[in-house]
């Protein structure tokens, strides 16, 4: 992963309801494989500080395991709303499938989701980051481009507006050291994070 301070007008495209799960702490890694714009090398997490971009289609809760009476958040039209920022500790691809199966409890995605991913290309394995999600003072807003289609993961934004307030991680710190420990225990040693 990258590591610059321009990161921060990074977003990172994620189904909204797993955007606000991560926003409850109910979720601690993300789960992914590159779609079909991610380029050559298939998807990578690249930067260590992003915005999550929450997308919306109409099937995302039936592919989670979240309460069949989850609401999903509001459509916001022309507008993007960003109500997370991410710190990505660490970022592994993990090729051995009973690991990836030892991480469903540290996401929403229900198991065959996880595993149509696995499979998706030639090549077994999912990448996997353990975050830790803050959410912002208040939301940032902007107006929907273009270029924030398609099917790739990585956006540019607009600059954010300094001076909006702190933001406030999800989990306190005590608490997601004891997630993080979990997380990696759950990993081969080859696989875990550093």
């Amino acid at each position: 992963m990258a590591g610059t301070s321009e990161e921060s007008s990074i977003g990172f495209k994620e189904w909204a309801l797993v955007c606000e799960a991560l926003g409850r702490g109910e979720q601690h890694v993300i789960v992914r494989k590159g779609g079909i714009a991610e380029g050559r090398d298939g998807f990578q997490f690249k930067h260590e500080e992003f915005y999550l971009f929450p997308t919306l289609f109409h099937e995302q809760l039936a592919r989670t395991t979240l309460p069949a009476g989850t609401l999903m958040p509001e459509d916001t039209g022309d507008t993007v709303r960003i109500t997370y920022r991410v710190r990505a500790i660490w970022a592994r691809l993990v090729t051995d499938p009973e690991a990836v199966r030892r991480l469903s409890p540290f996401h929403v995605l229900k198991p065959e989701i996880v595993e149509e991913r696995f499979h998706y290309d030639e090549t077994p394995g999912v990448s996997v980051a353990l975050v830790r999600v803050s959410r912002l003072a208040e939301p940032w807003e902007f107006s929907m481009q273009r270029s924030y289609g398609g099917c790739r993961s990585w956006v540019t934004l607009p600059p954010r507006e300094p001076g909006a307030g702190a933001d406030l991680p999800v989990v306190n710190d005590a608490a997601f050291a004891e997630i993080q420990r979990q997380v990696e225990r759950a990993l081969p040693p080859g696989e875990r994070g550093k």
